[in-house]
């Protein structure tokens, strides 16, 4: 592009920042107010770190309305409890969003909720399956309650001990928490993922899943 080209975004802003998503530069404005919006931004953009930072840092408190299952509450032991669960389940959700690398913040979430809604049915005595009506958010549940299904079989724990429905119920709604309040709700967000991805390292990093700081929302 020449230097007198304007932004190919808004065509009148002098492009600044190189952008990843597109392959050339824009201006500043447009970076801003177009990323993981219009543009989808890949997670190592200097830009779209800075952005999640800032955000990290003022992000205000969730509303009592936008909290998933406000009427369900558990004690923070559940979580210790749980965490060979918690790892490998959230190692299983990573593993599809890397095989779908379309997947999005949205997709992970609608996916949490529904398998939240099937387990509260579950813990009740009753079965009742609503999965999500977008393709990649259905494909993400179908991957996870397989998963939860096998979970069952004492031979696929590897010697970690069985969880009650009621006990999976509350981890789904603990992970819906903490992807509501770590996602920015911009439509092409994975600040959720990135933040799982933090947490939860692949085992052959230097730290492993199991002593993630995951924090109680």
């Amino acid at each position: 592009m020449p230097a007198s080209d304007p932004c190919p975004i808004c065509h009148k802003r002098r492009p600044q920042r190189f952008c990843p998503a597109k392959g050339e530069k824009i201006c500043a404005v447009c970076c801003g107010t177009e990323r993981e919006v219009t543009l989808d931004c890949p997670s190592d953009c200097t830009y779209l770190i800075t952005a999640h930072r800032w955000e990290e840092e003022h992000r205000p408190a969730p509303a009592e309305a936008d909290v998933p299952f406000p009427d369900v509450s558990f004690h923070a032991d559940l979580i210790e409890d749980q965490r060979p669960l918690l790892s490998y389940f959230v190692r299983a959700l990573l593993a599809a969003a890397d095989e779908h690398r379309d997947l999005l913040d949205s997709d992970a979430l609608a996916a949490l909720m529904a398998l939240a809604e099937t387990y509260r049915t579950l813990g009740a005595g009753l079965y009742y399956e609503r999965p999500p009506a977008a393709p990649l958010a259905q494909a993400l549940y179908g991957t996870l309650i397989k998963f939860l299904e096998e979970w069952k079989k004492p031979e696929a724990r590897a010697g970690a001990p069985a969880s009650k429905d009621t006990d999976v119920f509350k981890l789904l709604v603990f992970l819906a928490r903490v992807g509501r309040s770590r996602s920015n709700g911009r439509p092409k967000t994975r600040g959720y993922l990135q933040f799982l991805r933090e947490q939860f390292p692949r085992p052959a990093a230097a730290q492993s899943a199991e002593t993630s700081r995951i924090i109680m929302p």
